[in-house]
């Protein structure tokens, strides 16, 4: 059998386990070759007190070109965290180049969380991520990245119903995206919801349990393993529902062993749990 390759457009950094750094030993654990495409050049990432950072932009059409003169092929693209207007262009010419009727697009629109937008995400860049969601066939945004994308008012205390969810999902995906996971809602002081929806389907739900604070590169795991799974033939509820199992159990050991929340998710102890015969 072939084996698939997926393209992963994010940053890379060194310590702190985010970006391509968590989703190339993810999906290489589903057995799919992980093809990265860096935007950034990071030693740490910024929730460190220092950092080394180089900004791709300037080499990213060079780089992609030789993967054109290549006539390389992706079985499936997944973007991250982009940080500039350009970027987005690049990405945008990036699908229209590689995306064919075999393959699948997958936007995780990391923009901000708890209602709040990161200081890259200035109204114009906002308009540049809705023109990406476009081509996206799954989207995977939290609750603030959801209403940005609709230029709808972040929800008191984070508290939303599923049939507003529903309804905003389905005002979405008339927008290009077939299939969102909205990913880490607050439901109550213990549990996490994550909200499916596939067009002409009803909703599905996963819920789980909130332990400790937030880690990162957790939403890079999550859209990866989403991405990997998916890409191997499982619906996206499974595929959601083993990334939200595996996220809980690395999160749990981190808890238990007293990780600093900005060294990320000790995922590699677990790896084995992506494997399939």
């Amino acid at each position: 059998m072939k084996q698939k390759k997926i393209a992963l457009i994010n940053d890379i950094t060194g310590f702190g386990r985010c970006s391509v750094a968590v989703m190339a030993p993810i999906v290489s654990a589903m057995k799919i070759q992980a093809v990265p495409v860096p935007t950034a050049i990071l030693s740490t990432h910024t929730q460190f007190p220092v950092y080394f950072f180089d900004d791709y932009t300037p080499k990213m059409k060079d780089y992609i070109q030789t993967y054109k003169d290549i006539n390389l092929t992706f079985d499936a693209i997944a973007t991250g965290f982009l940080g500039s207007e350009e970027q987005v262009d690049i990405v945008i010419d990036f699908i229209k180049s590689f995306h064919t009727k075999d393959s699948f697009v997958l936007v995780d629109p990391v923009m901000g969380d708890y209602g709040k937008l990161y200081k890259t995400y200035t109204p114009a860049m906002c308009n540049k991520m809705k023109e990406l969601v476009q081509y996206a066939e799954i989207l995977t945004p939290n609750l603030t990245e959801l209403c940005t994308l609709l230029d709808e008012k972040y929800p008191d205390e984070g508290k939303i119903s599923l049939e507003k969810l529903d309804s905003m999902c389905e005002k979405l995906a008339e927008k290009g995206p077939k299939h969102i996971v909205v990913t880490g809602i607050p439901f109550n002081k213990k549990q996490i919801l994550n909200f499916i929806y596939n067009t002409g389907e009803d909703y599905q739900i996963i819920m789980s349990d909130k332990i400790g604070d937030d880690r990162s590169g957790t939403g890079d795991a999550v859209s990866a393993i989403i991405a990997g799974m998916y890409l191997n033939g499982h619906t996206l509820y499974e595929s959601a529902k083993k990334a939200t199992t595996f996220v809980s159990k690395c999160i749990q050991y981190c808890e238990d062993n007293k990780v600093p929340n900005y060294w990320g998710l000790c995922f590699e102890m677990f790896l084995k749990d992506l494997m399939e015969d």
